[in-house]
């Protein structure tokens, strides 16, 4: 095959590989998405993803513009201020948030579906569906061929593995590169907004995004989800004639069921945790977080009970262990198949979407001729890797990530607990400190160091 005119082969339709088949078919490059979902609604993908200014950039450089105007169009509500709040729905701290009239620096929240649905608008002959890589080969003459489960064979120039934490192709490429558990459980619900459910939830809490410091080791994050259309999927009024225009023509809305809800997280040391919640679904686990938070505020308590048996999941947190740079070659990875990272500061979403636009970047070079596939490799591994582990080490970082923290443990837990308070507390009532907070925090989610 010419190394002008490569064929890439990407495994794992997420958000990363999706940002960049659009990024390649749009400079004219063959591609070709293999996912292992059978159609493009299934997985359980409706939870909240924060994008920042990095994965924005990203997104604008790497999809036809109107598809960018839909992403940005179907995301939720951004949340006007960030709190901290304790289990009896005490304000602790309160951030005002900046508004986000700017579609590239502003942190907005969408749904995982949703997002989703965007990535696949306009790839349904790039697509493929149902398929589920085992391994690969690689040739002499620089070809590879994926292989998968039911049989079929696809070859090309590159393979790039997009298939997330559980890579297969991590595993047989870099067997030493491993994930570990990082010793804490995350459960997540979904909870439909109506009249009611608004009602039991303070304005700023309502309008924000909250993270709950809560005592006997549990820690969480709520969050409302609001969207440009109604419980029916029609578009509602007053949202401006662009957006409202770009909605109506957009295919998504036909796959992606995502309505208004209240997304709650809880978190806590593995220890806290039934020893099988892994396997655990539906009502079982519904009930496991309101055994958690016995004591907490009746209308918090309320809302639990109000959670979507469906999409209610237990979460395992695993983090990647920093390896050493490797010999480039026509196999190469991005986002979670390389550098799996902890929820903490919604960095693994915007890393995999800066690794697909710094690759795009270079595979545009390679089919100019510029350099050759392996040479346009080498150069991204050679940046992405030390940005990429730089982000699995921030979110490590973060309170309650680790399910060693000190907040778990009997006595300085307590301490930690209130260590913690106490500083959000300061920080938001001494203006320079609330000030430096909101800055770093938009820093640190627009960096590209």
């Amino acid at each position: 095959m010419s190394s002008r005119a490569p064929h890439v082969l990407i495994i794992g339709a997420g958000t990363g590989g999706m940002c960049l088949a659009h990024g390649l078919r749009m400079a004219g490059i063959s591609v070709a998405v293999y996912e292992r979902h059978r159609t493009r609604t299934d997985g359980l993908l409706g939870y909240r993803v924060g994008i920042g200014p990095t994965g924005n950039r990203a997104l604008r450089d790497c999809l036809p513009p109107e598809l960018f105007d839909t992403f940005v169009a179907t995301c939720a509500r951004s949340p006007r201020y960030f709190n901290v709040i304790t289990q009896t729905l005490h304000q602790t701290a309160s951030f005002e948030l900046r508004p986000d009239i700017d579609p590239v620096n502003a942190d907005r929240s969408v749904s995982r579906m949703t997002l989703r649905q965007v990535l696949l608008t306009g790839m349904d002959d790039v697509v493929h569906f149902d398929k589920t890589c085992t391994g690969f080969e690689q040739h002499d003459d620089g070809t590879v061929t994926a292989m998968f489960a039911d049989g079929s064979t696809a070859d090309g120039d590159l393979l790039v593995a997009a298939d997330g934490t559980h890579s297969a192709i991590r595993r047989q490429y870099l067997p030493h590169a491993h994930t570990e558990d990082a010793g804490s459980i995350n459960i997540a619900v979904k909870i439909p907004l109506t009249d009611h459910t608004r009602s039991l939830l303070p304005d700023r809490v309502r309008q924000g995004i909250s993270l709950i410091f809560a005592t006997h080791g549990i820690m969480g994050i709520l969050h409302v989800m609001e969207f440009r259309w109604d419980q029916d999927g029609s578009v509602r009024s007053g949202i401006g004639s662009a957006d409202a225009e770009l909605l109506e023509r957009w295919p998504g809305l036909l796959y992606d069921n995502t309505r208004d809800y209240i997304n709650i997280i809880l978190w806590s040391t593995a220890r806290k945790f039934p020893a099988d919640v892994m396997r655990w679904r539906g009502e079982d686990l519904v009930r496991l977080p309101l055994e958690l938070t016995r004591g907490w505020h009746p209308n918090l308590r309320e809302l639990l009970m109000h959670s979507d048996p469906g999409s209610v999941i237990a979460i395992k947190v695993a983090t990647s262990e920093p390896v050493p740079p490797w010999q480039a070659s026509t196999v190469t990875l991005l986002g979670d198949a390389i550098h799996t990272m902890t929820p903490g500061r919604g960095a693994g979403a915007n890393t995999a979407l800066r690794d697909a636009a710094l690759l795009c970047g270079q595979l545009k070079r390679a089919a100019a001729g510029d350099k050759t596939i392996v040479q346009a490799v080498a150069d991204y591994e050679a940046a992405m890797l030390p940005y990429g582990f730089a982000r699995v080490a921030d979110s490590l970082r973060n309170n309650g990530t680790s399910g060693d923290d000190r907040l778990y443990r009997p006595v300085i837990g307590r301490l930690s607990l209130m260590a913690a308070r106490g500083y959000f507390a300061l920080t938001s009532r001494v203006p320079r400190l609330r000030e430096k907070f909101v800055d770093d925090l938009y820093t640190y989610r627009g960096a590209e160091g």
